[in-house]
């Protein structure tokens, strides 16, 4: 495990005594529907950015506009950018990053467009070598939902290891262009990534509760739910697969875990963000362990440390 840096400690919280995660007292009706209506609040006010464009994507589907449809979900993301930004919910910081994802996205975009890998039906003024320009908030939506979610949920990592991370982020992207011509490297990548984190645990806080899961297991759930999102959006016309040009049909099942690693470089930007702002690694209180289960008090003592609240995955 490495080591965090210094201000991981220095937040003076003070553990609480363990209890097993099965414990029959945190399994009430009454605390699992406080914990699940808090819990979906803070998701949704982190989803703020998506909803939005996922709300226009579905209203301009069925009502007729006095300009292309592209172009006005362009001028919608740019406003929204602006509008979130002056009304104080992402910082100047974040916005950067977000703009950041915008051109990945849209860089990426370009590419698979002109290898045929989807394609965008609708016409429109600021449509770029068959891409309108609105596709890059597809993909700063969901770097909006991890700069929120961070705040939000007082995420912290340990187990973290920046370096490795990025190299892996930055090969789970590359291989979204190079496969076209030499062996698809995203299984092993994955397996890699998976190899990488399985000591780096991802806390959170929602309530009065502090938990905390694998890094892993969020990208992969993240990455499904980016799946559903994409089989909503191209019911929508958002963009369409060559499968869907006569009839709708889901998107095939192997995007979802091209939507995980594309997480995992959404994760990094913004862990590169939070590392420079000191926010990245774990508060006192969060067991770097990966163990769901309470570690005895004889091997705290052992260890020479408090015992610790492990809560994991449930508060």
């Amino acid at each position: 495990m490495t080591a965090e840096p210094a201000d991981a400690a220095a937040s003076g919280a003070i553990p609480r005594p363990a209890r097993a995660p099965l414990a029959r007292e945190r399994w009430t009706l009454a605390r699992m529907w406080s914990f699940a209506w808090r819990f979906v609040w803070l998701e949704l006010q982190s989803l703020a950015f998506a909803i939005v464009i996922f709300v226009a994507l579905a209203v301009s589907s069925v009502v007729t506009l006095p300009i292309a449809r592209y172009d006005a979900l362009l001028i919608l993301g740019i406003t929204l950018t602006l509008g979130l930004w002056w009304a104080g919910w992402e910082s100047g910081r974040e916005v950067a990053v977000i703009c950041g994802f915008h051109v990945l996205g849209v860089t990426m975009e370009f590419f698979k467009v002109a290898a045929g890998s989807w394609s965008y039906p609708e016409d429109a003024v600021t449509k770029i070598a068959g891409v309108p320009l609105y596709a890059g908030f597809m993909y700063a939506a969901v770097g909006s939902y991890i700069v929120q979610a961070w705040r939000r949920f007082d995420l912290r990592v340990t187990g973290y290891r920046p370096v490795p991370l990025t190299i892996l982020a930055v090969a789970a992207y590359l291989n979204f262009f190079t496969h076209h011509w030499i062996w698809d490297l995203r299984w092993v990548i994955a397996a890699l990534f998976v190899l990488e984190m399985r000591r780096t645990m991802i806390h959170f806080t929602v309530g009065p509760h502090r938990l905390r899961m694998p890094l892993a297991v969020s990208f992969v759930a993240i990455g499904f739910a980016l799946w559903v999102a994409e089989n909503a959006a191209t019911f929508l016309g958002a963009w369409e697969y060559p499968n869907q040009h006569e009839i709708w049909q889901y998107v095939h099942v192997g995007k979802f875990g091209s939507w995980s690693l594309l997480v995992s470089l959404s994760f990094v930007l913004v862990a590169t963000v939070k590392q420079f702002e000191g926010t990245l690694y774990g508060h006192a209180s969060d067991a770097a362990s990966v163990l769901p289960w309470r570690r005895s008090e004889a091997a705290d003592a052992a260890a020479g440390e408090a015992p610790q609240a492990p809560d994991a995955l449930a508060g």
